[in-house]
């Protein structure tokens, strides 16, 4: 049975290689040695993992901003879904966002990724009527 933990340095190199398989075409700025070290300096209890017999075999991040919250890299092994591990990350980053005072949360995926697209749905989340856009900093 996996553990639902908050992220600890020890999840590391379980993370990196979760993320690099369940997201091989992720930016470079998504990367574990990047994103994890801009976590862990703002709201560091809502970087959550998924451990099973020492292994890491998801992820969740979440943010709150004090209007609304943000989901990023819900990732689980492949071999590991379809067992509740993403359901049990995703209600844990809820309840975390909630007792902030997060009224609202957001995510963003991939266009055509259906099966992801499903999941949400399949939790609540629905499709909104918006133009995502952004823009990178070079610092």
């Amino acid at each position: 049975m996996a553990e639902i933990l908050t992220y600890e340095d020890r999840h590391f190199a379980g993370v990196e290689a979760l993320w690099e398989e369940v997201f091989p075409t992720d930016s470079p700025w998504n990367k574990a040695a990047e994103a994890i070290p801009a976590k862990l300096k703002v709201q560091p209890e809502l970087f959550i993992v998924a451990e099973e017999a020492g292994d890491v075999i998801g992820t969740v991040m979440a943010g709150y901003d004090g209007h609304r919250g943000w989901l990023y890299t819900v990732a689980v092994k492949p071999e590991h879904q379809r067992r509740g591990i993403g359901t049990a990350l995703l209600i844990e980053a809820e309840i975390r966002l909630s007792r902030s005072g997060c009224k609202k949360t957001n995510l963003q995926i991939r266009a055509g990724n259906e099966a992801v697209a499903a999941f949400y749905r399949r939790h609540g989340y629905l499709v909104e009527e918006r133009i995502s856009m952004g823009k990178r900093f070079d610092c």
